[in-house]
């Protein structure tokens, strides 16, 4: 049910392996997306709220009398919010508020010379739309994860879309509604998909202001949207589907390990869920439990389906050296070290969304109540990007102080610098200052 890849004494035999090639990755294609969203995206923007109410019937079957979610009916879910729903939540909450509080950077300032100084300043964000996704799951974790560093960054606005529900009255789920309550969160949009970023992106005539920052996951079509509005509105990353990685060894319990392979399956069909193992006997004791454990879960068909795909697999290496460069080349969003000396292997890590350390620290902790973020980048840009945090929503703009001896000390560098690239005008800004110490 799940494919294996052998690199075992691939490089003793002289090959050089492109482990990027040789990984399991589910073909996502979102320039092909591009396609879809790129009339949506054109439509909202030119004729606004009527757009946004035809294209939520046509590919959500709701029928919008207004985008905006009453404060009764926020105030109506939470309510009504199971309490011990309402005990998680709140005990998430507070731990995602631990974590990010402690990322909030102070403005430092440095003396470059006497009398000349360079000031970075953390500027939060104005305002900010918080995209959470529906489809095939609830994800109230998911209002948390984009609310609480925001909040803590101190945006002077956000506002959450969240796709509306046929059987919840057009409403977003009310649990993340609920969610939207606990975090004093007032502003809620029931607008899913392309629609709602491009709603963000160009606001509404007297309904919702644009924004200046788009943050949260969603599918293929909402990846899309972020590329192509890129530019217009700054956006986090192009969230795709979800995935697991597990680099293990002999030690490792296979139990735990089909589990949370299985946890990652359960999100969506194109989840990627990949072991990387050096004992053959953990490979073929996870392949034994994972068949079983997906067919007793809720979701066993997504799950299969998402555990057999292209995506996903069992990579079989020399050893845990070896194991590590084919994770960093994987750069997953979710790392498992499952290993001897765990901790020493995590911190050898380069590239992966979070890391998740030894077997009591499994991925669905991080999803829910770690107080790390679970907005994660995926499709291998873990080589190049972070996760969502108080960073995000914050711009870094260098204050720029000189007196007129610091300035005067540094004349002659700038005027021969600019005379090298050849900007003349940019040395003489600088000696006109002086021009009257010439006569």
């Amino acid at each position: 049910m799940i494919r294996r890849i052998d690199l075992r004494g691939r490089l003793a035999a002289g090959e050089n392996l492109d482990y990027r090639s040789l990984v399991p990755r589910a073909p996502i294609d979102v320039e092909a997306a591009l396609d879809a969203v790129r009339p949506i995206c054109a439509d909202v923007r030119h004729r606004g709220l009527a757009a946004v109410k035809e294209l939520t019937l046509r590919f959500d079957g709701v029928e919008l009398q207004d985008v905006r979610v009453p404060q009764q009916a926020i105030d109506a879910a939470l309510d009504g919010l199971d309490p011990r729903v309402r005990t998680a939540l709140e005990e998430s909450i507070r731990r995602a508020r631990l974590v990010h509080g402690d990322q909030r950077r102070a403005d430092v300032t440095t003396t470059v010379v006497p009398g000349g100084t360079v000031t970075e300043r953390w500027i939060p964000v104005e305002r900010v739309g918080l995209y959470v996704p529906g489809g095939l799951a609830v994800y109230p974790s998911s209002v948390v994860m984009n609310v609480v560093p925001a909040q803590v960054a101190q945006v002077g606005s956000l506002a959450v879309a969240s796709p509306p529900q046929r059987d919840t009255g057009g409403l977003p789920h009310p649990t993340i509604l609920a969610a939207c309550a606990l975090l004093g969160v007032t502003e809620v949009y029931a607008v899913g998909g392309a629609q709602a970023l491009a709603m963000f992106a160009y606001g509404i005539d007297g309904t919702v202001e644009p924004v200046d920052l788009v943050t949260g996951p969603g599918n293929v079509y909402v990846a899309a949207a972020k590329r192509l509005l890129r530019g217009v509105v700054g956006i986090d990353a192009e969230a795709g589907p979800t995935e697991i990685a597990v680099l293990a060894d002999d030690t490792a319990d296979p139990g735990h390990v089909a589990a949370d392979l299985i946890s990652q399956a359960e999100h969506d069909p194109l989840a990627a869920s990949v072991l990387v193992t050096d004992s053959e006997q953990l490979a073929d004791a996870v392949t034994a439990e994972l068949e079983p454990r997906a067919k007793a879960t809720k979701h066993d068909e997504r799950v299969l389906t998402a555990l057999g795909g292209e995506q996903s697999g069992i990579v079989l290496v020399d050893d845990v050296d070896q194991g590590l460069a084919v994770v960093d080349a994987y750069a997953a969003e979710h790392l498992e070290i499952q290993t001897r000396d765990a901790a020493a292997v995590a911190h050898r890590v380069r590239n992966a969304g979070a890391v998740f350390v030894g077997p009591w620290s499994p991925v669905s902790l991080g999803d829910y109540a770690a107080g790390s973020n679970h907005v994660l980048p995926t499709g291998g840009s873990a080589r190049h990007s972070s996760g969502l945090s108080v960073q995000t929503f914050l711009r870094g703009v260098h204050v720029v102080e000189y007196d007129r001896a610091a300035l005067r000390n540094v004349a002659d560098d700038v005027r021969a610098l600019a005379n090298a690239e050849d900007l003349p005008a940019h040395g003489e800004a600088v000696t006109a200052r002086f021009e009257g110490d010439q006569r």
